[in-house]
């Protein structure tokens, strides 16, 4: 058992402390929003009332917020300070490559044990322990990391050194949101030629068109009962997030120079798709876009 201080138990973050919690360690939380707060204490959880507060004495400092500029606040505003020396920390933000290299520089300065490991697999897998880590930094941050993402996730790739956890974040979300678009389409247009959607992934599901935009999360309701196509596209994975990670890899690669024609494609429809309203519903409800709703 250690303890762990988790920074930002909202929608990934509160299923990740639950289930650190659940694998027996002490876990203290701390959010900005009193309802993430509630949940937590309800997944047994310690509040406290600050990200120092939380820090101090720790095993582990985990964060998971909106944006590099958080990220960048809370480990050189607080944590970096707070932190104990032999303390490991995982930030499991989606950010900026540049950003998450420049802190994971700050901490090797500082000779503080810092990975970057954002996540694959949404609030489902956050809440089911299944995600899949994706982590950049030192090797021995890696192995004291490893441990403590284990109990959260099914999957601990190391990426390479600091940044490079984002980097393989934002070039697997670049693929996601271009499949999904190129599957919602399909649906689409089999649905106007006539061809019945379950016989279509039935065909496409065992042919050279199968993606896991289509076997675990088909964009149509019927063929894959746990895809939020069956919930009216609540739950999962917003289309506004999608968006935030589709501008990431297109400003990651304006700064390293990589044509990425489709991955600019599929954020301008994920644009298009949020400034219509669709921010807040899992981001394979931009088949309703292409339907014309």
């Amino acid at each position: 058992m250690v303890t762990i201080a988790f920074i930002g138990v909202g929608n990934m973050g509160g299923g990740m402390a639950a289930n650190l919690v659940k694998a027996g360690h002490v876990v203290r939380a701390f959010d900005l929003a009193p309802a993430a707060l509630d949940r937590a204490r309800g997944n047994g959880c310690h509040i406290v009332g600050s990200a120092a507060e939380a820090a101090d004495g720790a095993d582990a400092i985990v964060t998971m917020l909106p944006a590099g500029a958080h990220v960048r606040a809370a480990y050189e505003g607080e944590l970096f300070a707070a932190a104990s020396p032999n303390a490991v920390l995982i930030d499991c933000s989606t950010i900026d490559v540049a950003t998450a290299k420049s802190i994971g520089e700050a901490a090797h300065k500082l000779a503080r044990a810092m990975v970057d490991a954002p996540v694959s697999g949404g609030t489902a897998a956050a809440d089911a322990g299944t995600l899949t880590f994706m982590v950049g930094g030192p090797d021995a941050a890696f192995a004291a990391a490893r441990p403590i993402l284990e109990q959260m996730g099914r999957a601990v790739i190391h990426a390479g050194g600091a940044g490079m956890g984002q980097a393989a974040k934002i070039c697997n979300n670049m693929i996601l949101g271009s499949t999904m678009i190129a599957t919602a389409e399909a649906f689409v247009l089999a649905e106007k030629l006539g061809l019945d959607a379950q016989t279509f992934f039935d065909i496409s599901s065992k042919a050279s068109g199968q993606s896991w935009s289509m076997t675990s999360y088909c964009p149509v309701p019927g063929p894959v009962p746990a895809s939020p196509a069956n919930r009216d596209y609540q739950g999962g994975f917003a289309a506004g997030l999608m968006l935030k990670d589709l501008k990431l890899a297109a400003q990651a690669a304006q700064g390293a120079g990589a044509s990425v024609p489709m991955g600019a494609e599929a954020a301008a429809l994920y644009q298009l798709f949020v400034n219509n309203g669709g921010g807040a519903v899992d981001f394979s409800g931009i088949v309703k876009l292409l339907r014309g709703a």
